[in-house]
């Protein structure tokens, strides 16, 4: 199962009431945008039931950062004072009298803080036409951030789910839904739980900052650069936190590796030879005219010796030394 780890502002109650009700043309959902908007549409008119919140399994794949947060208690409040304005959608589940949820997990954690019945529509879907559902609610209604729909996409992935579904539950293309992909699989998921959803945050950015990952510990920076930050700084400012010492961490560590050179010298301090190290090699210079007999016996040895020094590398690499 999949864990749900955004965090969204509440915007489930401010939505308006269902419309009066309409005769429902089909069950089965379709994957268009356009098509599925039209038939959530028919659907909320009909077959809303007041469902006890404990006889609703909370399961499936979820997109969101987390669930049980502040804004959870901001929404029972909402529900509270003015009612629940916009249904649930579930379906039976295989225990008897037992429904699994399609959409709206905040406004059933909600409800189970408020207490009573929720209203909820109840359809007979599959789990390809539950998952279409379940992505077009939230971007008809949610907006999700470009990080949201990339982990989506690679839990639905990971799950199983057919590329056409995919591509149907966000309204993405093929190309689109490969660009989201690619960027998540290059970020540690723990420094997306850190930042999280980052709305107005694009691609082009994240592919930035998870570049970063193999010149600076992202996740290590991360922690230590939103301790420093107030507790209520928007997402998208954390994001531009933690990108920016990014940044600096890694083009202080290309300073260091680029360049550097150390003179060794002997027990006398006369320069022998200098060890010259950057990001693609290190290099062993000799001057033939400080040192030219050294010069000459190193250069009758340096395969043998090289080799030696490989073959103890290995040997202390096997031990554990």
């Amino acid at each position: 199962m999949a864990r749900n780890i955004f965090n969204q502002p509440p915007k489930d109650e401010k939505e308006p009431a269902a419309p009066s009700p309409a005769p429902v043309k089909s069950a089965k959902l379709p994957g268009s945008v356009g098509g599925l908007r039209d038939s959530l549409r028919e659907i909320t008119a009909n077959s809303i039931r007041d469902i006890e919140p404990d006889r609703i399994i909370m399961d499936g794949l979820r997109d969101r950062l987390i669930l049980e947060d502040s804004s959870i208690d901001d929404l029972a409040e909402s529900i509270r004072k003015h009612g629940q304005q916009v249904p649930i959608m579930v379906r039976p589940s295989d225990q008897p009298d037992r429904y699994r949820i399609i959409y709206g997990r905040r406004r059933l954690a909600a409800i189970r803080k408020v207490g009573g019945t929720i209203k909820a529509i109840v359809r007979t879907l599959d789990d390809d036409a539950s998952l279409i559902a379940q992505g077009q609610e939230n971007n008809l209604r949610l907006d999700p951030s470009f990080i949201e729909k990339s982990i989506f996409i690679k839990e639905m992935q990971e799950s199983g789910y057919k590329p056409g579904v995919i591509q149907d539950a966000l309204g993405l293309t093929r190309q689109g839904v490969s660009n989201h992909r690619v960027v998540i699989e290059q970020l540690p998921i723990e420094l997306v739980r850190l930042i999280g959803p980052a709305h107005g945050v694009g691609r082009r950015q994240w592919s930035d900052l998870a570049a970063l990952s193999k010149k600076a510990p992202l996740v290590d920076i991360a922690r230590e650069t939103l301790t420093a930050l107030p507790d209520a700084t928007p997402s998208a400012d954390r994001f531009q936190a933690v990108y920016v010492a990014c940044s600096r961490k890694a083009r202080r560590t290309a300073k260091v590796t680029h360049g550097q050179t150390t003179v060794v010298k002997d027990k006398s301090g006369r320069p022998v030879g200098t060890v010259s190290v950057d990001g693609k090699s290190i290099a062993i210079k000799i001057t033939r005219k400080e040192n030219p007999e050294f010069g000459q016996w190193l250069e009758e040895r340096a395969e043998t010796t090289l080799r030696r020094l490989f073959e103890q590398w290995q040997n202390e690499s096997d031990s554990g030394a």
